[in-house]
């Protein structure tokens, strides 16, 4: 009878041993699935004094063809390729909205700023005016249609992000569901080996959220940490994530929180690694942040160039100019207190210092005491301490890349901290002030003549007011050259007596002579050649200012002037193009090297764990023979026994 529980035992063995096989091949295309095998073992030999024989087969188990360092790499990649495909897209769509065309923003202010050039040599030309009117109102359109587009692009982030987050939460309580499960089937002595395929499918899908760490417990059970350290899944407990606004409450800018019984902990995003969310919070929170700083800091510098100009003209009826574009506004949208609660009773506010400075970047304000502190760029962690040398003018409490910070009149405390975006809305905030174009004031008040007397080789470069505080008067530069060299005097002969403003003051050939008070109208004049002993130059009001096109000749100028990290202000737009289409190249080579490495990874984690059908065909052929020959071995048995009791009988 040996013989025939011996047969009987490979007849289980290998029946079972086909079932796996078969169960591989059914499942060879169910994701997650990890191929299994019957690990077979000899059974316990019997001592029949004169030696051992064999009692049979055994199964052991039925095992998982799994590598955990292979999975985990396949994960981690999987995770990474996630996030940068994700801002890859998420880029390509910013990208777009970059390019050039005969309507983009920087074509129509180039467009703008050349029409002034028609109103210059024609100043009265009513057409010419208007065409340049026109041109103002066309850039109004790009600048808000540019905006408008940004707003829909930051708008489009809010509503798969939060269904990610929901997402999130749903594996993570399936996770969670899955461990229990594990933790009871442990307890009969045999992986549950189904169970362990769905809850590493479950943290492969979860990755693909937000990059996990798995840490496994003694009990079978899986921890899942994410932001680092923060306990996602503990056991069959789940910590929910949900989406917040950023620290400083921006609505334009998201974070993830997470609630650990009761106490909500805000990730840190650098901690988030790979994952759907984190490519979408680095495209929201960091490369559209970027490009609405671009277009914002292009309209803020254009329509502030634009108006300080256009201050310093006459228009036809005489009078100093208007801004032609409304101006750009500072409120709450710029300027935010941390939601950690400042404890000072200060509010902080914005002006423009030199367009020609500015970053496209925000800035951070901490407060280490009521006086001092710091600022910091943003976009490249570049800090300015406070209070400055030389100190910022009152009431700037600093300035920083040609913005004022300036104190409202409150008090910080120590601790205290604020988001500054000087450019998040300002493109929304592009309108044109007028529509007259009479009121485009084209005319210098200004105008220089050279004494028919001179005798030296004066001739003048140019001459630009500073401002009309007041009506410009008389002025007179008076030249002296003496063995110690050339110095002029700047005489104002609009007093009774003329009275000196300025006496003795170093002449150098092109370097400007300036005269510019405080609160009355003044002028800069640059010279070159070398005047004669006794020479002199009069600056005064413009006799001829109803057909002069002096102020429209500058304003025209405006399209080379030293804007955008020295680029003109011309070019920046094209140089906006430059910088989005960076990042959007970074972005999609680094979606396609990560996609490589998951899928080599992938591919790795495959050769052992996934069902390969010509091993299986070779394995079922294998025990399928083994089973036959264990039925043989049955009927031969059989048969010993028919012909024993067939003896027996006789």
């Amino acid at each position: 009878m040996g013989a025939l529980n011996i047969g009987s035992q490979a007849l289980r063995a290998d029946q079972y041993a086909l079932q796996t096989v078969g169960n591989n091949i059914a499942n060879v295309n169910t994701p997650g699935y990890s191929r299994e095998s019957v690990v077979l073992t000899t059974a316990p030999e019997q001592n029949i004094g004169t030696g051992y024989v064999g009692e049979g087969v055994g199964i052991a188990t039925v095992a998982r063809d799994f590598n955990a360092f292979l999975n985990s790499q396949a994960t981690l990649t999987s995770s990474v390729a996630a996030s940068d495909q994700t801002l890859s897209t998420q880029m390509q769509s910013l990208g777009n909205l970059f390019v050039g065309g005969t309507n983009d923003v920087g074509e129509t202010i180039s467009n703008m700023l050349s029409s002034f050039s028609g109103i210059a040599a024609a100043p009265t030309d009513m057409t010419a005016r208007t065409v340049a009117l026109s041109n103002v109102d066309e850039t109004v359109t790009s600048m808000q249609q540019m905006a408008t587009s940004l707003q829909a692009l930051q708008q489009g982030v809010a509503q798969p992000l939060a269904q990610m987050v929901t997402n999130v939460n749903s594996l993570a309580q399936n996770i969670a569901q899955v461990n229990g499960e594990i933790e009871a089937a442990q307890g009969q002595g045999q992986p549950p080996n189904a169970l362990l395929d769905q809850r590493d499918n479950l943290i492969t899908q979860l990755n693909q959220l937000v990059q996990t760490t798995q840490i496994p417990a003694s009990n079978g059970s899986v921890g899942i940490f994410i932001g680092g350290s923060q306990a996602l899944v503990l056991g069959t407990t789940v910590s929910p994530v949900s989406v917040a606004q950023s620290a400083f409450g921006d609505p334009t800018q998201s974070a993830i929180n997470i609630d650990q019984s009761g106490t909500v902990v805000t990730l840190n995003q650098s901690t988030l690694g790979g994952g759907q969310i984190a490519g979408m919070l680095q495209f929201q929170n960091v490369d559209l942040d970027t490009a609405t700083n671009l277009v914002g800091q292009m309209a803020l510098a254009t329509t502030t160039a634009v108006n300080s100009q256009q201050a310093l003209g006459l228009d036809l009826n005489g009078n100093p100019g208007t801004p032609i574009f409304t101006p750009i506004t500072f409120g709450p949208g710029n300027i935010m207190a941390a939601l950690t609660g400042n404890t000072g009773t200060e509010t902080l506010g914005l002006s423009v210092s030199d367009p020609s400075q500015f970053q496209p970047s925000d800035y951070e304000v901490n407060f280490t005491s009521a006086t001092t502190g710091s600022v910091t760029r943003l976009s490249d962690g570049t800090v300015t301490d406070f209070p400055q040398t030389p100190p910022a003018t009152a009431p700037a409490l600093a300035t920083v890349d040609g913005i004022n910070i300036n104190l409202n009149g409150g008090t910080p405390a120590a601790g205290d901290s604020f988001m500054i975006r000087p450019y998040s809305t300002a493109a929304s905030q592009v309108q044109a002030a007028f529509s007259t174009p009479s009121s485009l004031a084209m005319s210098s008040p200004v105008a220089v003549t050279l004494a028919p007397t001179n005798q030296g080789s004066l001739t003048v470069s140019s001459l630009t007011p500073q401002n009309l505080a007041t009506p410009i008067d008389n002025y007179q530069v008076q030249f002296t050259v003496s063995g110690t060299g050339t110095t002029y005097n700047i005489v104002d002969n609009s007093t009774t007596p003329a009275s000196t403003v300025a006496s003795n003051q170093p002449y150098v050939p092109g370097q400007a002579i300036t005269y510019a008070p405080t609160g009355v109208a003044g002028w800069s004049l640059t010279l070159t050649g070398s005047p004669a002993n006794g020479d002199s130059v009069s600056v005064e009001p413009n006799p001829y200012a109803s057909t002069d096109g002096s102020n429209a000749t500058a304003m025209a100028n405006l399209a080379s002037t030293p804007m955008f990290d020295g680029a003109a202000l011309s070019d920046g737009y094209a140089a906006a193009i430059a910088q989005v289409g960076i990042l959007a190249q970074s972005a999609n080579y680094s979606a396609q090297v990560s996609s490589t490495l998951s899928t080599n990874a992938a591919s790795a984690n495959t050769a052992v764990s996934g069902v390969n059908l010509d091993e299986e065909a070779s394995s079922l052929l294998q025990y399928q023979q083994a089973y036959q020959a264990a039925s043989q071995m049955i009927q031969i048995c059989q048969t010993m026994f028919n012909d024993l009791m067939t003896d027996l009988g006789q």
